[in-house]
């Protein structure tokens, strides 16, 4: 059992705020490190480096390489039978690079880990940071939770970056496909009767896909690219892909436009004599479901801190895209919260949020978003009903676990 104290016990909060205020030029060090050499989905071996070095100089217990990726870790602190996962992300986006703000995310978890480090004893607590990699493209998190990483953790949380604070942010369902088209080369002048173009069966799929966006549902989504069209233009095409997006407001909305989605990449392949195969590049992401006792503590304290996050009837217009921390709070209770920098009214995903992701606004978000995060794990570890709430989850999911292995 954990020392008795109160959930607002304003000593532990000194205490973790301190640790984090004597490490803010290391994490501050660290955004900007990881910043400046941004790395794709599943090769973050630079970050991963980066990310665990100061938990390894505090004392944590390192396993690198976890649910057999190579660019995924974990990192504990403290003995305490409440477990506090806080979510590292540090992959960067294809020639725009921390566009997203990942660098911001994995320091503010450092700093939220080396906070409650302070705290862990008289808070009953272990520390657990999670290096998850692959967010943008791969669902690291999902593949870590599948493989049991997440399995003692009584909540998860993170912070990411945006134009604005949002507490309760709210996230999309996403398929992310592949789709191949097959056809027949042939000469596109001396022979053209002979071929089959799968370039014309994709764009009759491009067509069928814009007419059907009159007809989804609120929230429902698709939007993709041209992976692959041909080779030369005297060359019919006989292979072709689209890398598509499907989002949807939550999983059972997702699912009717994969159907309606399929009809379209179907149609393309019926009327040109081509074959098609769809494939799911990444697991599918589903919606956020934050745990609203975490996220009350959690908008208790960023507004402690100063900050001003939207009203809650607003968070739901604001969506923030599609993430894997969705699958984890759809089985751990969670929070997902957007933490706000000055990008000069860009937004992620823009070349101008890159470099605003290491301005001074954004060193600030570092140490708010770890002091934020490191309070609520403190607010809740003290609250006995809570505690016994997330304690009793665990088991229950420990318990399905060893049912599946059965």
């Amino acid at each position: 059992m954990p020392p008795s104290r109160s959930g607002d016990d304003r000593s532990v909060f000194t205490a973790a705020d301190s640790a984090i205020a004597a490490a803010r030029d290391r994490l501050i060090a660290l955004s900007h490190s990881i910043h400046a050499e941004p790395e794709l989905a599943f090769e973050e071996f630079r970050s991963v480096e980066k990310t665990m070095e100061p938990l390894r100089e505090h004392g944590f217990r390192i396993e690198k390489g976890v649910a057999e990726l190579p660019t995924a870790f974990t990192a504990e602190y403290g003995h305490g039978d409440l477990v506090v996962g806080l979510c590292a992300e540090y992959d960067a986006l294809p020639e725009i690079g921390h566009a997203c703000g990942h660098n911001i995310i994995a320091a503010s978890a450092v700093g939220a880990a080396l906070g409650l480090a302070a705290v862990a004893d008289a808070c009953g607590i272990t520390v657990k940071v999670l290096g998850t990699p692959a967010e943008e493209s791969g669902g690291g998190k999902v593949l870590m939770l599948e493989r049991g990483v997440f399995d003692d953790c009584a909540m998860a949380m993170m912070v990411h970056p945006g134009p604005e604070d949002i507490a309760g942010a709210h996230s999309l369902a996403l398929a992310d496909l592949s789709v191949v088209f097959h056809g027949r080369e042939s000469h596109a002048s001396a022979a053209p009767e002979y071929g089959r173009n799968a370039l014309d069966a994709l764009t009759i799929a491009q067509v069928a896909l814009g007419l059907l966006r009159q007809h989804l549902l609120p929230g429902q989504q698709l939007h993709g690219i041209v992976g692959s069209g041909g080779v030369a233009p005297n060359i019919v095409p006989g292979h072709a892909e689209l890398l598509y997006y499907l989002r949807a407001v939550n999983s059972a909305d997702l699912e009717d436009l994969m159907r309606r989605a399929s009809a379209c990449f179907e149609a393309g392949a019926l009327a040109t004599g081509c074959t098609h195969e769809i494939r799911k590049l990444a697991p599918t992401y589903t919606e956020l479901t934050p745990d609203s006792a975490l996220l009350c503590a959690y908008r208790e304290q960023i507004v402690e801190l100063g900050r001003e996050p939207i009203a809650p009837e607003l968070e739901a217009q604001r969506p923030l895209g599609s993430t894997d921390m969705g699958n984890v709070t759809n089985v751990i209770p969670g929070i997902h919260p957007v933490i706000g920098i000055d990008a000069g009214g860009a937004v992620t995903h823009q070349p101008a949020f890159a470099a605003a992701a290491v301005n001074a606004s954004a060193d600030e978000a570092v140490i708010d978003g770890a002091t934020a995060l490191a309070r609520t794990a403190i607010q809740l570890s003290g609250d006995q009903l809570h505690r016994d709430r997330l304690s009793e989850r665990v088991s229950q999911r420990q318990f399905q676990r060893q049912e599946d292995i059965r």
